[in-house]
């Protein structure tokens, strides 16, 4: 345990960080898999509708620097190709 007063503010600052963007890359991950149940089943609306979920949940996690700007690009990336090769179908 730290012994500064600074530093122990510092600890339940981060604490609280951890906590914050874990639930926050958790979600993002529930968000992604929804998708890819719908891509899985066919139904393509459902699947464009969480695809929105999904880019918005990931921009603002992105502009927060839960995660890179790449990575969130990447995941987008990802799934609007299994969506958009779903739609060709």
């Amino acid at each position: 345990m730290p012994n500064i007063q600074s530093a122990r503010k510092r600890l339940k600052q981060s604490l609280v960080r951890r906590d914050r963007n874990r639930s926050t890359k958790r979600a993002i991950h529930t968000e992604c898999k929804k998708v890819l149940v719908a891509v899985k089943d066919g139904n393509v609306e459902q699947a464009e509708a969480e695809l929105r979920t999904v880019a918005k949940r990931v921009d603002k996690a992105a502009a927060k620097k839960v995660i890179h700007r790449n990575a969130a690009a990447r995941v987008k990336s990802r799934l609007s190709a299994k969506v958009k090769k779903l739609k060709g179908k």
